[in-house]
């Protein structure tokens, strides 16, 4: 059992809906319910995989998680203190502690900057050190991240994809924090580049000893880095459970079509195993269906699941789901 010593990051109920606004006079006409009512928590120094389709609210849930985006509703607690209740000075102390590594290097990196002021940046903001001080910590970040630590004085236009993202990396670190959000960190780099980022944010990982939210799309890379895993549709979380056990026994019919799509490099098994398509588009956030929000495309449906939300709850040990099917 986890003790409350051991969890990190606890987010309890927490909901981002963005409204939808017409006419002149702005008003307000419905919500698009981006993140419905989640709960889970990180343990220190681990890594929870958090999968799921496009749209389905994977980085809107890792951004109000820092406070980027403020909850509509619910909390989130970080060392036992309740993140959505501070402000100003109080909530920026806070932010040393908790970091971001974002899914665009290209977009992420001010290309007016050089690398060395990018990455020196947070430390200047929080205080930390200046002068040569702050070179001597770049440089020593650069390193850590596989970069050259001449290349201070070089601008994120001179850096391919994969080496921009070993910077965002480098400035993520800047501060120690304890938790980082890794934003689907490696899908816009290439194939042979993605296992090197994976390898280099395990091996700090062991090195300073932070935990991880690491969003992802490609579930074979979250099974590798993963310790467990949060399957997300629709705003909401289908499953939850540690790695072994999601891959082994997955309980939720969503989780269960993921997985199918996986290939895997054996063409016995591959030749064995059933292949389950879903049907039909992902329902929009701003209008989800009524009871369970995987109804209209669920190929076990019943009729409970177009009248009752099913409650996400523990059904063995550390495995929790969301489905009326599953006792």
């Amino acid at each position: 059992m986890t003790t409350e010593n051991e969890i990190l990051v606890r987010v309890e109920n927490l909901k981002k809906y963005f409204p939808i606004t017409r006419g002149v006079f702005q008003r307000h006409v419905g919500d698009i319910k981006a993140v419905d009512d989640i709960s889970f928590f990180v343990r220190r120094n681990e890594t929870l995989g958090l999968v799921g389709e496009s749209g389905c609210g994977k980085t809107t849930t890792g951004r109000t998680i820092l406070q980027l985006y403020r909850p509509t509703d619910g909390h989130v607690y970080f060392e036992g203190q309740d993140l959505s209740m501070l402000k100003g000075e109080q909530l920026r102390r806070m932010r040393r502690k908790m970091q971001m590594i974002f899914q665009d290097p290209y977009a992420s990196l001010n290309p007016r900057m050089t690398i060395g002021a990018i990455i020196g940046e947070p430390l200047e903001v929080h205080n930390i050190a200046k002068g040569k001080e702050k070179r001597e910590r770049v440089q020593e970040l650069l390193h850590a991240v596989g970069l050259n630590p001449y290349f201070v004085n070089r601008y994120p236009h001179e850096f391919s994809g994969g080496q921009r993202q070993r910077v965002g990396v480098a400035r993520a670190l800047a501060l120690n924090p304890d938790f980082i959000v890794c934003d689907e960190p490696v899908s816009s780099v290439d194939v042979s580049i993605q296992a090197q980022l994976v390898n280099l944010l395990e091996d700090l990982q062991a090195q300073f000893g932070m935990a991880y939210l690491f969003i992802a799309h490609d579930l074979s890379m979250v099974r590798h880095i993963s310790d467990r895993v949060a399957v997300m549709y629709l705003g909401k979380i289908a499953e939850l459970t540690g790695r072994d056990e999601l891959y082994s026994n997955p309980l939720h019919p969503y989780t269960q079509a993921l997985l199918s799509a996986v290939p895997i490099p054996d063409p016995v098994v591959e030749e064995r195993r059933r292949r389950i398509i879903l049907e039909g588009d992902v329902p929009s956030p701003a209008n989800p269906p009524p009871g369970c929000n995987f109804n209209t495309r669920c190929p076990v449906v019943m009729d409970i699941c177009h009248e009752q939300d099913p409650e996400f709850k523990e059904v063995s040990s550390e495995h929790w789901t969301a489905c009326h099917r599953v006792g």
